[in-house]
């Protein structure tokens, strides 16, 4: 029987509730397959600050060393209350990219996917979706401007300042190039790769590197879009993309962008990958303002379970069966209250009962 260490974060405001509703899908995919997955939880994030001193404590930073995959909440809290911790300390800088970095999760990858028969939800007229959306952003993770050399204070006119270093090298940009080259091989062939080389000489490398891994993989097309431009055909013509890859920041505001062409950041899981294991999460926030009324939606929690079944465990088959109960969830009509804006004539359930449901429609499945 093969066995699975998963290191559980639940995170802050609606991280628990949505993290009991993963919970129960993977109490599924244990009972019908012969695997054992040891659930280990630990504190992180803004809660972990107030209980244990650090938003990262030491022993949370093991646990996920030595798991198979880290399953992930959303952390933070609200502006008031995230004051009432120090800077470097507060979740996004004391915690996220501190996990980046212990993991080295180069590669994120988000799934901008809403079928036609959902189509209500996204912002986009209809005739813009078309069939669907069917995007996969991948996005470099631990370099850039997020990690590079940060300075600020007052300079010699007496002027406040700040210095932040955008910073990449060649080994960088061909390790994600060759994630997106492997994803884009297994679907339609097209990469697009998204830059800004008409103004950043990071980029100039960034392509450069990009058409050498290329040559590894002739029968894949690549083609070259500025960043802005990216950004303006999203909305405009979403469904000549396929597969994207960028530089850290560009995937930071582009790939949520992408859950305002679906409707809301709520639609979209996001697996983070480094070379020995992973961590997955929502790509959306902590939401303290709906927290512990029972009305946030787990799609995105749940779909990460997906993606760790599929990137981790390596039961590619059962992930395709858990994104199609959710799926079959929202097709019978049933939504939560947080994506009630999104429906006409929607039944409104709650986090749980959403969660139950997709746990029947799961079951349901051979």
């Amino acid at each position: 029987m093969k066995q699975f260490k998963i290191a559980i974060l639940p995170g802050d405001c609606i991280g628990p509730e949505l993290m009991r509703e993963a919970l129960k899908v993977l109490g599924v995919i244990e009972r019908r397959n012969r695997i054992k997955l040891a659930l280990c939880e630990a504190p992180f994030g803004a809660s972990a600050y107030f209980t244990d001193g650090h938003p990262f404590p030491e022993t949370t930073r093991r646990l996920c060393a030595e798991a198979d995959a880290v399953l992930k909440g959303p952390v933070g809290l609200s502006y008031d209350e995230t004051q009432k911790i120090p800077t470097d300390l507060q979740p996004e800088r004391g915690a996220i990219l501190p996990l980046r970095k212990h993991l080295d999760t180069f590669a994120n990858i988000r799934p901008v996917f809403l079928p036609k028969a959902l189509a209500h939800f996204s912002p986009l007229k209809p005739e813009v979706i078309g069939a669907g959306i069917d995007i996969i952003m991948i996005r470099e993770l631990v370099g850039g401007l997020y990690f590079g050399a940060k300075e600020s204070g007052v300079n010699s006119e007496g002027l406040r300042y700040v210095k932040e270093t955008l910073e990449y090298d060649e080994a960088q940009i061909a390790r994600v190039a060759r994630v997106a080259f492997d994803i884009a091989n297994k679907r339609k062939r097209v990469l697009h790769n998204i830059h800004k080389s008409n103004v950043l000489k990071s980029s100039i490398l960034w392509n450069t590197v990009m058409e050498e891994v290329g040559r590894e993989y002739p029968q894949v097309e690549i083609r070259h879009q500025l960043v802005d431009s990216a950004a303006t055909l999203l909305c405009l013509e979403p469904g000549q993309f396929d597969v994207m890859v960028m530089e850290n920041m560009f995937g930071d505001i582009l790939s949520d962008q992408g859950g305002g062409i679906l409707g809301s950041l709520g639609l979209m899981p996001s697996a983070c990958l480094g070379p020995r294991n992973a961590y997955y999460e929502p790509s959306h926030g902590s939401a303290p303002d709906i927290a512990g009324k029972n009305i946030a939606n787990p799609y995105s929690m749940i779909g990460s379970v997906a993606m760790m079944l599929e990137h981790s465990l390596g039961m590619p088959e059962e992930a395709r069966k858990v994104w199609a109960a959710i799926q079959q969830v929202f097709a019978d009509g049933y939504t939560t209250p947080d994506l009630n804006r999104f429906g006409v004539g929607a039944k409104i359930i709650g986090t749980d009962a959403f969660g139950d449901r997709v746990v029947a429609a799961l079951e349901a499945r051979p």
